[in-house]
């Protein structure tokens, strides 16, 4: 008796191996890098070529697995996705966020001014804000944007993040590094730097000697601003409202990351301290 629950023990250790084993063989074969997220019993894979998440559901794969490493001892040459017969799961791309954030779109009062509802069902879906797995060695608190994707995560515990959409810089504005939030701002001025106002005289209305921008609607860091330092000097770059909403998703700015304002308000107020920003192209 002994003896037996030793081998199953040996080929359950097997059998998990063989699962492994078969993640790799599924990413390889769909040219794609695992993100090493089994939450729930799922495997996340981002395609090198796509970029989009792929979901894999091993939980209801499991059974059928356990059969093959028990009948096979773990020999599986497994054949690609096109030719299994068993019954997969097929990838999920959707991008169709929960609904936990999704009243948070309406209109509200912030001090002075009125948020207007923002209309999700004509914005990209993938751009709302929604919580998900996240991998990262980065800490809990941590900001990272990925440009690419357009893309913020504020890191959460247990491998969780809210993401939110992004506007970010248009081509020959990008910025990326490692910053820290040396301050913050409900409903700032905005002045622009003195080389968007040699490109755009017309915002010299705006210059630091005429005191700037007033806060308002149509003030284009919109309800909060995130201003990004390094060593303790202002890097310039900002993570800032916006009221143009259709902009998220794009690059068009000049070089700071915009949020919808609603977002910005519901990011400004859970960063604490000098928080970690790290922006990646």
């Amino acid at each position: 008796m002994l003896i037996s629950m030793i081998k199953s023990v040996l080929i359950l250790k097997q059998g998990i191996k063989c699962i492994v084993k078969y993640e790799i063989q599924i990413a390889k074969e769909h040219q794609c890098v695992l993100g090493e997220l089994r939450a729930q019993g799922q495997v996340y894979a981002a395609p090198k070529k796509s970029g989009k998440i792929m979901k894999i559901n091993f939980r209801k794969l499991l059974p059928a697995l356990c059969s093959v490493v028990l009948l096979s001892g773990c020999t599986y040459t497994g054949p690609s996705f096109s030719t299994f017969n068993g019954k997969l799961p097929g990838f999920n791309t959707s991008q169709v966020p929960s609904n936990e954030f999704i009243r948070d779109y309406g209109q509200r009062s912030d001090g002075e001014f009125t948020l207007p509802a923002i209309p999700v069902k004509e914005m990209d879906k993938q751009f709302l804000r929604q919580r998900v797995a996240y991998v990262t060695k980065e800490k809990v608190g941590t900001i990272v944007v990925d440009v690419a994707k357009r893309y913020l995560y504020l890191i959460e515990p247990d491998g969780m993040a809210i993401r939110y959409g992004v506007g970010v810089g248009k081509q020959g504005f990008e910025w990326q590094g490692t910053a820290y939030v040396g301050w913050k701002q409900e409903w700032p001025k905005w002045t622009p730097p003195e080389e968007m106002i040699a490109r755009k005289p017309e915002l010299i209305k705006y210059g630091v000697d005429n005191g700037g921008m007033p806060p308002g609607l149509d003030n284009p860091l919109g309800a909060r601003a995130l201003y990004l330092f390094q060593d303790g000097k202002d890097t310039l770059y900002r993570l800032h409202g916006t009221p143009i909403w259709s902009s998220i998703g794009t690059a068009a700015s000049s070089g700071c990351i915009r949020l919808i304002n609603l977002d910005i308000v519901d990011l400004y107020s859970r960063v604490k301290g000098r928080a970690k920003v790290v922006v990646f192209q």
